[in-house]
């Protein structure tokens, strides 16, 4: 499964369903950079089992607000819709692996 980007939207469609790790991140964030080839080689091992979405949160700032994002990189975990868990700040692959495997 490919990384989804999400907007303000089809953010509710895309969240919806199954456990989904949400990233908040925005191109200048240093951090986010970082976290960014973790995200790919965690959807890469984790398939259909969890979904990763990152939202953009210059362009997506309803979604943002909504979900009272500060600092980024904010790691929100969705299960059915329902925010279930939040990680703030660079993670490694383990630490986002354990938050999701509690959730599914």
């Amino acid at each position: 499964m490919a990384i989804t980007h999400a907007t303000d939207q089809n953010f509710a469609a895309e969240i919806g369903e199954g456990v989904v790790l949400v990233d908040f991140w925005a191109p200048w964030c240093g951090p986010c950079k970082m976290i960014a080839p973790v995200l790919e080689e965690l959807d890469a091992e984790l398939g259909e089992k969890a979904k990763i979405v990152k939202v953009d949160v210059d362009d997506n700032q309803e979604t943002a607000s909504q979900y009272g994002i500060m600092s980024i990189p904010t790691l929100l975990v969705f299960k059915d819709g329902e925010q279930v868990d939040k990680t703030v700040g660079f993670q490694s692959k383990e630490q986002l692996a354990e938050l999701l495997n509690k959730h599914m």
